[in-house]
C-alpha cells in the first residue's frame, strides 16, 4: 500500500492552512518543515536587505538548519512538498529538506503559496536536488479550498 506524506514550510501560517486541507484530502501524514533557529518578523523583512530571508535566498548555497528531521521518510512512497514563494523560487530550507534524504524513486509534488508571483524556476531549481526522484507538475495553491485541493488530487 502506498504511504503519502504532506511535508511543508510556513513562515505565517498560510501554507499551513493549506497543508492540512491537502493531508485531510489525500489521507496523507503531515510533517512540519521547521527552521532552527525560528524564523522572526524581523528575519523575514524581504525590504531589509540585511534580513535572515533575505540573505539566505540571494545566497544560492545557504541551507538553513532544520530543527526535527523527518522520523521515517523511508517509508513515504508519495511526498508533497509546499512552502511560500520566496524571490520566486521555494525558500532555501525546502532545498536543505530534499537534500537530507534519499529520494530515489520515491514522487515528489511540489505546491506553493504566493502573495504576488508564480512557481518562477521553483521546479527547475528543486529539481536538482533530487535528480532521483519522480517529479510530478507543481501546483500554486493560493486560496485553496477543500473542494479546489480535491480537484487537483483527481488530476494527478
Amino acid at each position: 500500500m502506498s504511504k503519502t506524506l504532506v511535508a511543508y514550510f510556513s513562515a505565517s501560517g498560510v501554507t499551513a492552512k493549506t497543508a492540512k486541507l491537502l493531508a485531510d484530502a489525500a489521507g496523507a501524514d503531515l510533517y512540519e518543515i521547521k527552521a532552527e533557529p525560528l524564523y522572526t518578523k524581523a528575519d523575514l523583512d524581504w525590504r531589509d536587505k540585511t534580513s535572515r530571508s533575505t540573505l539566505e535566498m540571494n545566497d544560492p548555497m545557504s541551507r538553513p538548519a532544520i530543527a526535527k528531521p523527518c522520523a521515517n521518510l523511508a517509508a513515504y512512497d508519495t511526498v508533497f512538498v509546499g512552502f511560500p514563494i520566496w524571490w520566486y523560487i521555494a525558500p532555501r530550507i525546502i532545498e536543505t529538506f530534499l537534500e537530507s534524504y534519499d529520494f530515489t524513486g520515491k514522487t515528489i509534488i511540489p505546491f506553493a503559496t504566493s502573495g504576488g508571483s508564480g512557481l518562477g524556476n521553483t521546479e527547475k531549481v528543486l529539481k536538482k536536488c533530487c535528480p532521483k526522484a519522480v517529479w510530478k507538475p507543481g501546483k500554486l495553491l493560493n486560496g485553496a479550498t477543500k473542494a479546489s485541493v480535491a480537484a487537483w488530487l483527481k488530476e494527478l
